[in-house]
C-alpha cells in the first residue's frame, strides 16, 4: 500500500480510544522489524526517522526503503520526521516522499516557534502533509538534542491551546512526565495535566518518551486521550542485545545471521507496543 497521511490513522485512533504507535528506525533492519511486525498484526503503523538517522542513511534513501516495503504489505504505513529543527530539512523530507512531519521549535522563545511552524504547516498542508508541534519541552536525549531535567516544564494547558490556535499544527506533543532515552526511576505521568490539555485542544495529542514507561502508565494515557505514542530507545536496546549474543561465537561474521536476530529481537518489542496501543487488526478499519 502507498504510504498514507498518518492524521486520519492518529484521529481514528484517537476516536477509539487506541493509540497509533510511531518507531524510530536506524536502517533496513529496524525498518523491516516494523513493517513485517505491524503487517503480522494487521496494525496500522507510522515509522519515524530523526535528523540524525536521516545524516547517517541519507533522505531519499530511507524513504525509497520505506516506499518499496511499504507496497509489499496491506496495511496503512506513515513516514513521519520526528524532532527536525530545520525548515530546509523538512522540505527535503516530504520532497522524497514523507508523509507526517515534526517541527520542533520548542527550544526557542514563543513567537520564533510559532513563526517557524507556521511556516511549516503552510508549506506542508500546501501538499497533504501533516505536521506534528511541540509545547513544553519533553526532558532527556532525542538524537542530538538535550534537554536536562530542570528545563523539561510541563505542558501548561492554556499555552497549549494558544499554540495549536496561533500555528494551526494538526498533532500536539506534550510534556507531561516522560522522557526521551531510558529512565533511572519509575516515571510519574501528570494525567490530570493530559485531560485539561485534551479538553483544551481539538487536534490530537502525542506521547513522546514513552521507551520504558509502564504498560499500565501508557494504557492510561492512552485512555485520557494521547493517541500517538513514540518508541525509540526500547528498540535499540534488544537490537543491541541480539547483536552481542551473536557476536559471542567468535567465528560468527554474517551479518545476515547477526542483524537477522537483531531484526527479530526489535520485531518482538514492536509487536508488543501495537498490541499494547490497541491496534491490532485495526488496519481493517481504513
Amino acid at each position: 500500500m502507498p504510504l498514507v497521511n498518518s492524521l486520519e490513522l492518529i484521529q481514528k485512533a484517537r476516536d477509539h480510544k487506541k493509540a497509533i504507535a510511531a518507531f524510530n528506525i536506524h536502517n533496513l533492519e529496524t525498518i523491516q522489524a516494523v513493517i513485517e511486525g505491524a503487517a503480522e498484526l494487521n496494525s496500522p503503523v507510522i515509522i519515524a526517522t530523526t535528523p540524525g538517522t536521516l545524516g547517517h542513511a541519507g533522505i531519499e534513501n530511507i524513504a525509497a526503503i520505506v516506499k518499496v516495503l511499504a507496497l509489499q504489505v496491506n496495511i496503512p504505513i506513515a513516514l513521519h520526521m520526528d524532532h527536525c529543527t530545520s525548515f530546509d530539512t523538512i522540505v527535503e523530507c516530504i520532497k522524497s516522499g514523507y508523509t507526517s512531519v515534526m517541527i520542533d521549535g520548542a527550544h526557542l522563545e514563543y513567537s520564533e516557534n510559532v513563526e517557524l511552524v507556521k511556516a511549516v504547516v503552510r508549506m506542508a498542508h500546501a501538499v497533504g502533509v501533516q505536521v506534528e508541534g511541540e509545547i513544553g519541552k519533553i526532558g532527556g536525549v532525542e538524537d542530538d538534542l538535550f534537554v536536562n531535567e530542570a528545563d523539561a516544564a510541563f505542558t501548561v494547558p492554556a499555552e497549549a491551546k494558544k499554540f495549536v490556535d496561533d500555528t494551526g499544527i494538526d498533532t500536539l506533543a506534550v510534556a507531561i512526565g516522560t522522557a526521551h532515552g531510558m529512565y533511572k526511576g519509575e516515571p510519574k505521568l501528570d494525567y490530570k495535566r493530559i485531560e485539561e490539555i485534551k479538553n483544551l485542544v481539538e487536534v490530537p495529542l502525542v506521547l513522546h518518551g514513552a521507551s520504558g514507561v509502564p504498560d499500565e502508565s501508557v494504557k492510561k494515557a492512552i485512555s485520557l486521550g494521547m493517541a500517538k505514542v513514540n518508541i525509540a530507545t526500547e528498540l535499540k536496546n534488544p537490537m543491541v542485545g541480539a547483536i552481542r549474543k551473536s557476536l559471542l561465537n567468535p567465528e560468527q561474521n554474517d551479518p545476515r545471521k547477526y542483524m537477522g536476530a537483531a531484526k527479530e529481537a526489535v520485531k518482538e518489542v514492536v509487536k508488543n507496543k501495537i498490541k499494547l496501543c490497541g491496534t491490532v487488526g485495526f488496519a481493517a478499519e481504513f
